[in-house]
């Protein structure tokens, strides 16, 4: 029996008022017409779809689960109805079922819905759910069936939900759709997950024609107006497919598209029950311990690309991280950043290219309108050009449990308006003496980011702000300012200022400063403190005394980046939370390390080779960076008698080796080489094409010889099959 059902009609047919309440109506109405625009997106899932179907007719006996994950807006309906609807998929399976699952679930909906799809005659007033799960049960046992559950938002869900459908080893498939990576993994962690990526220039460009012109060549003129129509629809199909809308309704002109185009975001934002309603359930579905961190989101300028430390420390001082036993506040931060990543709402813009960890990310435009929106309407951020008098701000005051937070792009002026956050966007300012005393007056704030500005001098009542826990500067010239030792809350201080910073010895005051960082260019002159500091980050540090004060000062350091001149022994095996250290050393040292270290970056330490079993001894090491006279001699012999027992990051630079002999065994994790400016290396040990993790070889500025070697290696992978190792060879002399 093969049952066909149409989506269109199906997502407008009324549901039976017995099965539905209120609010599921509701959100169905929004879900329908949501579907209706994306109905119309079919461009560029041809890959898409063939690999799913592929995926669910493969010759596999037992249920198997296949997720579609993607934000709202990026057709994740229309991919799952493609292949729905796909004549092989027809033909292949004896029952089709699709199902809509909405935020606000309802477990006799769902069986409805599955009973009306096979057509079953039933007397829902005399039907209670329990018979209903008995038929469901009943009329898809001993068939090979698909069912499509779309837009599912929790696990519980799909707990629930995957408990109706009989495992008979038939060849059944289920297909979800879903905003939520956790719920995909949940559902199946071993079956395959399809991230729907947003669509490039040329499929965009591709769409909004469709949209437009509906089969007919598009004017010429229309194509520069278009091309900036697509470039701030940022390549998500819902966007386009809204503007497409009232371009097709309009008499075509030239000027129309030309103010259109200018004009973008507003018909996006504007159109009734378009983007946003589609964009905001992922809103109402948020956990209310992640929304003040996305709400916090909205006040960045467009396109922002958030440095992930940076955002979880704020979110930190601001108070929105919710204590967890015994984890550090930072590490809960970083896995409510990775939900909302899940979650799509936030895309990465950055990886670390040694750990694969998130380094950057950023937020689509239309979601950021969202965020904006609803902090706005909840009155949590205020984003304004400038700071003014307090008396236009009046009507917007908050009750006093809101906190007030300021984004400003503009210039500070005198006011009085009580606020939490200042966080300043526009570049390179100069902030004047006056009006830096001005922003001392606001003695609740929290968080105050002027990294932006250049201050002349530093306000000396500034030490009167001692709430502050975020504390972000830059200055010209002038020493540290010794008054920043009285903000006793303070857990961040980031103080740009070129050329070296002598930290006063007062420093070890602040009692909860666990980040103090600078930029490339400053470097902090630390001399040793009567008291230890609760430092986890420190950047570019000169210890006077020697690395023998690091446990004292800093018994907790998990990031350090350090020079030293100290030569005879560099004992860092005392600092036992370390897990990040950028060592240079001045001329030749002996070294030792904490078995905690996961990153290393060595820098004219002049190690013989003979030591690199000190580091190939550390259980948890995964990157292993070492450049400019990190280690002397011209031959390193990894012997099979030492492993790498978690390295997936290996890179040398500038180093004087000559021959590297090495064996697979050895590096059983490695994922990544890199050899740059190795002038003197014949090549690249052959044994190294045989480590099953290793995905690249990168080589820069090496000998022609060098190059060779690596084609050699690709070449003999591909005649054993293995085509996950790719090279990259770039400037060979």
């Amino acid at each position: 029996m093969s049952m066909c059902i149409d989506s269109k009609k199906m997502d407008s047919s009324p549901r039976p008022q017995t099965t539905l309440n209120q609010s599921a109506a509701a959100q169905s109405s929004i879900s329908r017409v949501s579907k209706k625009l994306l109905d119309e997106i079919c461009v560029g899932l041809a890959c898409d779809a063939e690999l799913i179907r592929d995926k669910l007719v493969e010759d596999q006996k037992n249920l198997a689960v296949v997720s579609i994950v993607g934000m709202g807006g990026l057709g994740k309906t229309t991919l799952a109805a493609k292949v729905f609807n796909d004549g092989y998929v027809k033909h292949h399976f004896h029952v089709r079922v699709w199902v809509t699952v909405s935020p606000t679930y309802d477990k006799r909906d769902v069986l409805i819905q599955i009973m009306e799809s096979i057509h079953a005659q039933l007397d829902l007033e005399k039907t209670n759910d329990s018979r209903l799960r008995e038929l469901v049960h009943k009329h898809l046992f001993g068939k090979r069936y698909l069912i499509v559950i779309d837009d599912i938002w929790d696990v519980e869900t799909w707990d629930n939900v995957g408990l109706f459908f009989p495992r008979d080893n038939t060849g059944s498939r289920i297909l979800l759709t879903t905003r939520l990576t956790e719920v995909a993994k949940h559902a199946n962690s071993n079956g395959l997950i399809h991230h729907l990526g947003y669509l490039n220039k040329e499929r965009s460009w591709e769409l909004l024609c469709q949209k437009v012109f509906q089969g007919s060549e598009c004017p010429e003129w229309s194509i520069k107006p278009g091309m900036q129509i697509v470039e701030k629809c940022q390549g998500l199909p819902l966007a386009l497919v809204v503007v497409g809308g009232v371009l097709a309704k309009e008499a075509w002109s030239e000027m129309l598209w030309v103010e259109i185009a200018k004009k973008t975001s507003s018909y996006i934002v504007g159109e009734r029950n378009g983007c946003l309603e589609a964009l905001g359930l992922s809103y109402n579905h948020l956990p209310l311990h992640l929304r003040e961190c996305f709400l916090y989101l909205g006040g960045f300028r467009e396109d922002y690309k958030f440095q992930v430390k940076k955002l979880i420390w704020l979110w930190v001082a601001e108070g929105f991280i919710q204590e967890d036993g015994n984890r550090s506040l930072e590490d809960i931060a970083e896995g409510y950043l990775t939900d909302l990543i899940d979650r799509n709402l936030l895309t990465v813009a950055r990886r670390s290219k040694s750990n694969g960890g998130v380094k950057a990310c950023q937020m689509h435009d239309l979601v950021r309108e969202l965020c904006l929106k609803k902090a706005k309407e909840e009155q949590f951020i205020l984003d304004t050009e400038r700071i003014i008098l307090s008396s236009q701000f009046s009507n917007v005051i908050t009750p006093p449990y809101k906190s007030v937070r300021f984004f400003v792009k503009g210039d500070i002026y005198d006011q009085e308006f009580a606020l939490r956050s200042i966080l300043c966007n526009s570049y390179t300012s100069y902030l004047s003496d006056g009006t830096s005393k001005y922003v001392c007056s606001f003695c609740l704030l929290r968080v105050l980011n002027l990294e932006n500005y250049m201050l002349d001098n530093f306000p000396y009542n500034m030490k009167m702000l001692v709430h502050l826990r975020y504390l972000a500067i830059r200055k010209y010239s002038g020493g540290f300012p010794s008054s920043i030792c009285n903000l006793l809350s303070l857990q961040t201080l980031i103080y740009v200022r070129i050329g070296s910073i002598v930290l006063p010895s007062n420093i070890s005051d602040l009692v909860n400063l666990r980040h103090l960082l600078s930029d490339r260019w400053g470097t902090f002159h630390f001399f040793p403190t009567k008291k230890p500091m609760k430092l986890q980050t420190i950047s570019k540090v000169e210890l006077h005394g020697g690395v023998d004060n690091f446990q004292k000062c800093f018994p907790y350091i998990k990031q350090l980046t350090c020079t030293t001149n100290k030569r005879k022994q560099n004992d860092f095996k005392c600092l036992t939370y370390l897990e990040n250290l950028k060592l240079t050393v001045d001329g030749k040292t002996r070294v030792t390390f904490p078995a905690t270290l996961k990153t290393l970056t060595l820098s004219g330490c002049a190690l013989p080779w003979s030591d690199m079993s000190i580091i190939q001894s550390l259980p948890n090491l995964q990157v292993l960076k070492l450049s400019r006279s990190a280690f002397e001699g011209s031959c390193w012999n990894t012997n099979d008698e030492h492993v790498f027992q978690q390295l997936k990051f290996l890179r040398f630079e500038s180093l004087d080796i000559k021959q590297w002999e090495a064996y697979s065994p050895s590096f059983p994790c490695l994922r990544r080489l890199e050899i740059f400016s190795c002038g003197n290396l014949e090549e690249i040990p052959f044994e190294i094409g045989y480590i099953p993790t290793l995905e690249l070889i990168k080589i820069k500025r090496c000998k022609y010889s060098v190059g060779e070697s690596v084609r050699r290696i690709e070449e003999e992978q591909h005649d054993l099959g293995n085509f996950d190792l790719r090279i990259d060879i770039i400037q060979e002399i």
